[in-house]
């Protein structure tokens, strides 16, 4: 009985937990990136102004535009792409934020399928 009784107090704490988002810190800047893929975690460098991104990925180099959605949402769409795969947009969300770093989700545009990355700024 006192188990359940503990339930709602939990649940009211859990609610009122905010997550840190200070999105508008890391509109523009030079990143590091890290996800993992198959077990394989990749890095990407990229460099964000108000309306591209340059975004290096095992050793190559490609420009994308970015539109925001809202402070911590935005769509990448690859400015030169040479195959259908790159001509679909990506979505991405930051979930969290710290002093210097984030984390974010991404996926293609209109696939319920996302992956989970981090970010930190770098100098």
């Amino acid at each position: 009985m006192k188990k359940i009784a503990l339930l709602p107090i939990l649940l009211v704490l859990i609610s009122c937990y905010n997550v840190n988002r200070n999105c508008k810190d890391f509109k523009t800047g030079k990143y590091q990136s890290e996800i993992t893929i198959n077990g394989v975690k990749k890095q990407t460098t990229s460099i964000r102004t108000d309306s591209i991104v340059i975004e290096t990925y095992e050793g190559k180099t490609d420009t994308a535009s970015i539109r925001w959605i809202n402070d911590c949402e935005y769509i990448l769409q690859k400015i030169n792409p040479k195959s259908s795969a790159e001509k679909k947009a990506i979505s991405i969300k930051i979930l969290t934020t710290s002093e210097n770093s984030y984390t974010f989700e991404f996926g293609i545009v209109g696939n319920n399928i996302r992956q989970k990355g981090s970010a930190k700024r770098i100098k």
